[in-house]
């Protein structure tokens, strides 16, 4: 089974839309007793870092992804969710994550004249092989949408970058929990052949 975690920040309907076109048995799951029987995870998310971990925590979700991170099974970040994966944030002020993995999430700076928030269709670079990004081209291109990023400690989980006035980090794996900044659901083609790669992981 695979579960869409619904903790009042994502955009479920358009993760869903994108799943059910892929063919792909998708469950949306909003208690930690329904993660019991779940094969692979995506863990969506809008909005604030801190409001995330707080509506996790209320619901209990928080312990149960991390559980379910440990057995070894898939989970798939996304956005707010990606971020979530991290040690920390500082939006806002300080807030604890989930620590899967270890990193800080901090306020995009890029200057060059670019505004924040990074919003719209941009180009990625792998630069580690991961299976979230095979059979993908040379440059791929996803929408992006977000104020704040990831910085894994040691850059060691990055597989992805992404050009906005510095390199920001637009994809993360770390063995069995893998991480997508920007929004698969949202980037067509290329966003599909993502979501298609982590239902075949």
């Amino acid at each position: 089974m695979l579960a869409v975690i619904n903790y009042g920040m994502g955009n479920l309907r358009s993760v869903l839309n994108a799943l059910a076109a892929l063919g792909a048995d998708a469950r949306v799951v909003d208690t930690a007793a329904e993660l019991g029987d779940a094969e692979k995870i995506i863990l969506p998310g809008v909005g604030a870092f801190g409001d995330g971990m707080a509506n996790l925590r209320r619901a209990h979700l928080a312990a149960a992804i991390i559980g379910h991170a440990k057995t070894g099974k898939p989970l798939l970040g996304i956005c707010l969710g990606m971020q979530l994966l991290a040690s920390e944030s500082t939006e806002h002020g300080q807030h604890a994550g989930l620590d899967l993995i270890p990193g800080s999430v901090e306020r995009i700076a890029p200057g060059h004249g670019l505004r924040v928030p990074h919003v719209g269709w941009n180009s990625i670079k792998v630069i580690q092989p991961s299976p979230l990004l095979d059979d993908l081209e040379a440059e791929p291109t996803f929408y992006f949408l977000h104020s704040y990023h990831l910085i894994p400690a040691q850059g060691q989980a990055s597989v992805a970058t992404v050009d906005y006035g510095e390199r920001l980090v637009a994809c993360v794996q770390r063995a069995n929990v893998f991480g997508a900044q920007f929004h698969p659901e949202k980037s067509q083609r290329d966003g599909l052949r993502v979501l298609k790669n982590f239902l075949s992981i």
